[in-house]
């Protein structure tokens, strides 16, 4: 039966186990008559892990992606619980501090900064966040012409380090915005493709428009064009492909952990500098295309990558 199961991960003591060991202990005992417990071996294989502090195992179980449920099984009496995640934590902590429970947790509450903060409500937004947030935006863009001025407030307010991007203050309205790309458009299609942007960055801040739209004549077409395009009729697509040519990203920090990984005593190992010489080899890559998506996007600014090694 499933309490087997259980009674034997108890009697391995206190501690923590990974999915691989629960469906191990059930395997061994279940060999031959494992479709009767088919529902039990469910469980076991959408358990992520389990904590043992006997009598009692606790279960993480995340049955599909996004959705998680936790368990608690007393083992001696065959008594379940459910648990919240803080009830599920507090249990967790218990395997390093018995006690716990009855000290002062600091608890750190970051709901407010998501309370108005669209969420995925479905398994398969997950891992798509981009196109989920771009849906979503798109689809308040589609509301009314005033929808679009958060846009406009960000293009005309987006700067480094004092250095002022794609809008001035010389566009005041969405109507000023439009007439500003048309006549733009106009110049641009009356020049070489290859002009280098920096031959009418000039003429251009005359119309309110600022560098950072392309780096020739055609990029900075094509950009405008998009912006254009979604002014007139916003979707999730066109937002995506045109926030993705605004630079945004001149500051990177990456955090390396590295060391001699295993499940327990290693602490103290020596690295074997696989991971170091990986790291360093991914900044220059890093560091290679972010200088030219900002050559692309017509600005002379250099990145800064910082790299922080933990470790472990």
């Amino acid at each position: 039966m499933s309490s087997f199961t259980l009674c034997r991960y108890v009697h391995q003591g206190k501690g923590m186990l990974q999915r691989h060991q629960l469906l191990a202990e059930f395997d061994e005992l279940f060999e031959s008559d494992k479709e009767k417990y088919a529902p039990f071996e469910d469980i076991l294989r959408a358990a992520q892990e389990a904590i043992v502090l006997p009598p009692w195992v606790a279960l993480a179980i995340r049955p599909r992606p996004g959705v998680w449920d936790y368990i608690r099984v007393n083992v001696s009496e065959l008594a379940v619980e459910e648990l919240t995640v803080s009830e599920y934590l507090a249990f967790k902590e218990q395997l390093v501090d018995e006690h716990a429970s009855s000290k002062f947790v600091l608890e750190l509450d970051f709901e407010p900064f998501n309370a108005s903060f669209p969420r995925p409500s479905m398994s398969k937004s997950i891992g798509n966040g981009v196109q989920f947030l771009n849906r979503h935006l798109s689809s308040k863009l589609f509301q009314d012409k005033e929808s679009l001025y958060p846009l406009l407030n960000f293009l005309k307010a987006h700067n480094y380090k004092g250095t002022t991007m794609m809008l001035n203050d010389r566009i005041q309205s969405l109507r000023g915005l439009q007439s500003a790309l048309r006549k733009a458009e106009e110049y641009l299609v009356s020049i070489p493709e290859d002009t280098p942007s920096s031959e009418f960055n000039h003429r251009f801040q005359e119309l309110g428009l600022e560098k950072g739209w392309g780096d020739t004549a055609k990029r900075v077409h094509d950009t405008i064009h998009l912006l254009l395009d979604l002014l007139e009729a916003p979707d999730p697509a066109s937002l995506e492909k045109f926030l993705g040519t605004i630079p945004m990203m001149f500051n990177v920090v990456i955090l390396s952990p590295h060391g001699y990984f295993a499940q327990s005593n290693v602490l103290g190992y020596p690295d074997t500098g696989g991971q170091v010489v990986y790291i360093l080899d991914q900044v220059r890559a890093l560091e290679n295309e972010m200088l030219l998506r900002i050559k692309q996007q017509g600005l002379d600014i250099t990145p800064k990558i910082l790299i922080n090694q933990v470790v472990a």
